[in-house]
Parts: C-alpha cells; structure tokens; sequence
C-alpha cells in the first residue's frame, strides 16, 4: 500500500513539473474564446453573434475569481458523491 502511494504521488510531481515545462513555451496564453472569435472573424468578417452576455465581470480578476469558485464548487460535489459511495 505504501508503494502505491508513493507511486502516485512521484506520478503528480511529474505530471506538474511537465504542465510547468509546457507552460513556459505557449507564449501569450489567450483564452479559446479569444482565439475562437479571432478565427471567426478571420473567416466571416461580417458576422454578428446572436445575442450578448447578460454580465460581464468589471476585470479578468473577478472572471478567474469567479471560474474558481465554479471549479472548486464541482470538485466538493464529486467529492462529496464519491466519499458518500465509498463509505457504503
């Protein structure tokens, strides 16, 4: 058991020393967003999207604030439904 664990976790320090490794070479990292629209608008330039949001968050702080909560928000309840599967 205690090599498994050790495995997994020699497993997570790789994974994110190779996710830093990338990281560093990806330049400016813009959103799929950003690039999605950039592309659309290379390729019709005359298109309109079908409707705008309902709030726009006043800085990229708040947004990023806000999709960590999203996130962290989802890991609690699948954590939640899988420690509540476990126990039974």
């Amino acid at each position: 058991m205690k090599g498994k664990i050790l495995l997994l976790f020699l497993c997570c320090v790789v994974l994110f020393f190779v996710s830093l490794r990338l990281g560093q070479h990806q330049g400016d990292l813009a959103g799929a967003d950003e690039e999605a629209q950039a592309l659309i608008q290379e390729i019709a330039p005359d298109f309109s999207p079908w409707f705008s949001p309902l709030w726009e968050p006043p800085s990229g702080e708040i947004e990023t604030l806000i999709f960590a909560l999203q996130a962290a928000t989802g890991g609690l309840i699948i954590g939640y439904i899988l420690g509540k599967r476990s126990t039974h």
